[in-house]
């Protein structure tokens, strides 16, 4: 039986002007992942990622500890929701930066608000798909693994959106439940889903076995 690795990008820019772009801690928090593989003797079959420049410097970052990679696949698929619209979508007056913890989880109890609305089909935010498209995108990527990569190992970069929905397909769970197993994904931190012939099961969610010395606190990050 093989296995789908997905990593969420490693720490981005919250808060600032280009959010798109991984800070010193985001480079560094995969090149311990890439590290730790490489010591452990990891290897991969495949490679898929989103099209985000996040996602593309979390693979090259990965990858100089790592080494060698196969091609990734970039899929549109595979990259975040836009969550400035989705917010907007709710609440269209200017949002201050969110500087202090109250104003951070100010806009984070906004964002999950129109995830949920989202998922019901109650707003549209602008340029984004609807919520069957968003998911479709996400299931068409854990069929084909299934279909053309059973028993082996696939390692899938991507955000905390898409990887959220996956275990929730795979859970069978309501959509929902993804807001929640969002929230909680930190970044570069891998979750794992064992490929069958005839299936995919969670084996481990949101795990971060290259951070784990007591020195690497601080480069536990959720944004």
């Amino acid at each position: 039986m093989g296995t789908l690795y997905l990593v969420r990008h490693g720490q981005a820019s919250f808060g600032a002007a280009d959010y798109d772009q991984l800070s010193a801690a985001g480079l560094t928090q995969a090149q311990r992942l890439g590290a730790h593989w490489r010591a452990h003797g990891q290897r991969f079959d495949a490679v898929f990622s989103g099209t985000l420049r996040r996602h593309a410097q979390t693979l090259d970052g990965l990858a100089q500890e790592f080494g060698a990679l196969p091609a990734a696949q970039q899929l549109p698929g595979l990259d975040e929701y836009d969550s400035a619209a989705l917010v907007r979508a709710i609440h269209p007056a200017p949002l201050p930066k969110p500087a202090t913890p109250q104003l951070y989880r100010q806009y984070f109890r906004l964002l999950c608000d129109a995830l949920a609305q989202w998922m019901a089909g109650t707003i549209s935010p602008e340029g984004m798909p609807d919520w069957e498209q968003f998911s479709g995108g996400v299931q068409a990527l854990l069929d084909e693994v299934q279909r053309v990569h059973a028993g082996q190992n696939v390692l899938v970069v991507s955000s905390g959106g898409p990887i959220s929905v996956a275990v929730a397909q795979v859970l069978g769970v309501m959509p929902e439940v993804g807001i929640a197993l969002n929230m909680r994904l930190r970044n570069s931190a891998v979750t794992e889903l064992s490929v069958g012939a005839r299936r995919l099961m969670l084996q481990t969610f949101n795990t971060l076995p290259h951070l784990a010395a007591p020195e690497d606190a601080a480069l536990v990050t959720h944004a």
